[in-house]
């Protein structure tokens, strides 16, 4: 069975919600979010720089959720959630999984950890990364106007995987976000494996308090 190794509110969201709507069996590890823990050789055998989450099926260990995410589509998805490999559709999906992360999160991530290095902030970099976020999020509104998903009529998995960077920027940046974005954003966390996956954070959270 697969595990997800997770502390509450980080990117195993992806791969739990991914699972659920899969209905693929999994089981979460919870993982102590301290640094002082996730600096101990113990965690820095499963992710060499101490983030989180890490995926384990068998033997096989394996980091960065939206490659975990890939795998658990790949290997036990039997062709849902993304197109087929020749359907014109499959790049623009590779594109969206890719600027979830690549794009999208990486202005937030920068927020972060200005934020946790310098007291007080400065309030022109906090700007700047809170600008391009912005600019991402109009990017997602220009390609949902007029459609359901990222890829028009069918869901995909790249919808979850932008979604849970959106969230991100709901809470970091604004929780407005432009109508198509948010008619997209409503949507997509509509979902019951959505619902399924902020409970199981949820109840991580719970056992780690414990």
């Amino acid at each position: 069975m697969l595990k997800i190794h997770h502390s509450p509110g980080t990117r195993g969201v992806r791969v739990i919600w991914v699972c659920e709507e899969l209905s693929v069996p999994y089981e979460i590890v919870p993982v102590d979010f301290a640094a002082e823990y996730r600096a101990t050789p113990e965690w820095r055998a499963l992710n060499p720089v101490g983030k989180v989450p890490v995926m384990t099926d068998g033997t096989m260990t394996m980091f960065e959720s939206c490659a975990m995410m890939q795998y658990v589509l790949d290997r036990y998805g039997s062709g849902r959630l993304q197109p087929a490999g020749d359907d014109p559709g499959y790049a623009y999906y590779l594109q969206w999984c890719w600027f979830a992360e690549a794009t999208f999160a990486r202005p937030l991530g920068e927020i972060v950890n200005h934020r946790r290095e310098f007291a007080p902030e400065l309030d022109a970099v906090v700007a700047e990364m809170k600008s391009r976020a912005t600019a991402c999020v109009a990017a997602v509104d220009t390609a949902v106007s007029g459609r359901s998903w990222l890829l028009g009529d069918t869901m995909s998995a790249a919808d979850l995987s932008l979604c849970y960077t959106m969230r991100g920027y709901r809470r970091m940046v604004s929780e407005t976000l432009p109508a198509a974005a948010q008619a997209w954003f409503d949507r997509v966390t509509a979902l019951p494996s959505y619902r399924a996956a902020e409970k199981a954070d949820a109840e991580t959270g719970e056992r780690l308090k414990g």
